[in-house]
């Protein structure tokens, strides 16, 4: 037993060091019947930070909400890293939140970096559930090359072991940090950094549900400085065509999974629901099952779009490859087929946003194609 106090020891000084003296002042200041204590002063030269708060887990504590100003108030630290600023976009759960306001809240980011070129970066919160997909779309129409940064919490602030101050924090790092800067939308929890377009929740109640695989993570999070390891290739933020302002609407695109058996009448219904695109979430390398070959050859002649992508979480579905020497048909001499797209790597949940914004620019689906491989 000697022998191991040592090694206790150093994982206390370890711990401390991380800045777990910060996350423990966190679980006593979100106590529903206390106000949390005011951030430590910011010195005038440090970045500026907002942050977007919408709501989620991370606000959720028993009896209410959290608002944005409570939420800056639970990182007293915050003022070694950044200036914080704040507003609330809204405080609802993360399947609350209908895509109107995803626009609206696209709108209101570009509108901040146009009309504030001061300000360094962009925190927004989020609930979990759906913060793979939240992230994605700003990676998508988010026009500038300053961070942007998602962030949430597994547990909520009445829970013993609440997250979320810790995650908020190393989101205002991140967000304030130089290198950062044309890395796209990051989402950022447990001490990691991993890009909006390649991550996903993997577990239901971890703090570790969030990973990239495959590819692995962009960087981290420690003590000491914020390090990146890494790049992310396809198109995003200041490099996008996709222009939010110009979009009034998104189209209906519906996710289908592919299981033994499977009915092709379920996509038939979705088409003839008024769906303008179709996600296919197939097995192993996009594989169908049962009568969905009739349902997506129902959707190709009604004039709908279908991208087909896995639904095992890894691995992409490539595109077919159009002979060197063969010209592309006139626009309006297209076959369905060319309406057939493949979804590449991109989760079907991700597809779906991609899909929905390429069907505001183009119904050519050689254009559409080509989306999927840039970006």
């Amino acid at each position: 037993m000697g022998a191991r106090f040592p090694l206790t020891a150093a994982l206390l000084l370890t711990f401390a060091l991380a800045g777990w003296s910060v996350h423990a002042q966190t679980v006593q200041t979100a106590a529903p019947s206390t106000v949390p204590a005011a951030p430590q002063a910011a010195t005038p030269d440090l970045p500026r930070v907002r942050l977007v708060a919408t709501g989620g887990t991370i606000s959720n504590k028993t009896g209410g909400r959290l608002t944005a100003e409570e939420l800056v108030g639970l990182m007293p630290s915050v003022g070694r890293y950044a200036r914080p600023e704040f507003e609330q976009f809204s405080n609802l759960a993360s399947s609350q939140l209908t895509l109107d306001q995803w626009v609206a809240l696209s709108r209101r980011i570009n509108q901040l970096f146009k009309e504030d070129p001061g300000v360094a970066g962009i925190v927004v919160t989020s609930g979990t559930d759906t913060l793979e997909e939240l992230a994605y779309f700003l990676d998508l129409t988010i026009r500038s090359a300053k961070p942007v940064v998602v962030v949430g919490s597994m547990r909520n602030p009445s829970t013993l072991g609440y997250e979320g101050a810790a995650n908020l924090l190393e989101g205002f790092r991140v967000a304030a940090e130089p290198s950062a800067r044309g890395r796209g939308v990051m989402v950022v929890l447990n001490d990691e950094i991993n890009a909006a377009r390649e991550v996903t929740k993997t577990d239901a109640l971890r703090l570790n549900t969030f990973q990239t695989r495959g590819y692995g993570i962009l960087g981290v999070v420690d003590s000491d400085r914020v390090m990146f390891y890494r790049n992310v290739e396809k198109k995003h933020t200041a490099d996008s065509e996709f222009d939010i302002n110009a979009i009034a609407s998104l189209p209906r695109v519906d996710v289908i999974l592919t299981y033994q058996g499977a009915t092709g009448d379920l996509i038939k219904a979705a088409v003839d629901q008024g769906a303008k695109g179709i996600i296919i979430a197939g097995a192993g390398a996009g594989a169908t099952s049962g009568t969905q070959g009739e349902g997506i050859a129902y959707a190709l002649e009604k004039g709908v779009f279908v991208a087909t992508t896995t639904r095992t979480g890894s691995g992409r579905i490539a595109a077919r490859q159009r002979p060197a020497n063969a010209l592309p048909p006139p626009a309006g001499q297209r076959t369905r087929s060319d309406r057939a797209i493949a979804g590449e790597d991109l989760a079907p949940v991700k597809a779906r946003l991609l899909l929905m914004l390429a069907l505001t620019k183009t119904q050519d689906g050689a254009e559409v194609q080509r989306m999927f491989i840039e970006y």
